[in-house]
């Protein structure tokens, strides 16, 4: 079994671990838990006929008070870097982190996503913005943790930009 760590980071209450939960379990609640430091999971997928185990590093969000430690990073293959569509300032957070984890570990496959896609009428990134970002990110996927669009995909993508560099 190949084992791959894969981090998730994003401001706080992006959906980072609603993500997860959907991912890994199918499971969306509404209601808000902060993440602490770092909650794990793992999920078994395939990849050409290779069973790859995902550890998935669930990262605190940061905000003025808490900042991701680099060391949480040491490691990963890949990341998912989050930002909450309804709040345009978290984009800022998610290039800052996604400098910090490239500055860490160097280059490795990133997926920005812009979440909570359900929610697309309440949004503060315009179709133009979305479309420079798309321009200059080709990485990026809309998400929705609530409703689970795109949000096989982006792991299934992220799971095949790691593998096709080993």
């Amino acid at each position: 079994m190949i084992k791959k760590k894969i981090c998730v980071l994003g401001a706080f209450a992006v959906g980072k671990t609603s993500l997860v939960e959907q991912y890994v379990n199918s499971i969306f609640s509404d209601e808000y838990h902060t993440t602490i430091g770092v909650k794990t999971d793992q999920k078994d997928v395939e990849y050409k006929g290779q069973n790859v185990r995902l550890i998935i590093w669930d990262i605190n969000g940061e905000d003025d008070f808490q900042k991701v430690r680099p060391s949480y990073l040491i490691g990963a293959e890949g990341f998912i870097i989050i930002a909450d569509g309804t709040r345009k300032e978290t984009l800022d957070t998610a290039f800052e982190l996604r400098s910090l984890a490239e500055n860490t570990v160097g280059a490795k496959p990133v997926f920005l996503i812009i979440n909570k896609k359900d929610l697309k009428n309440e949004w503060e990134i315009t179709n133009e913005e979305l479309a420079e970002l798309t321009t200059r990110y080709p990485n990026l996927l809309l998400t929705s943790a609530k409703t689970s669009e795109n949000v096989d995909k982006v792991f299934t993508l992220l799971v095949e930009e790691i593998m096709k560099n080993q």
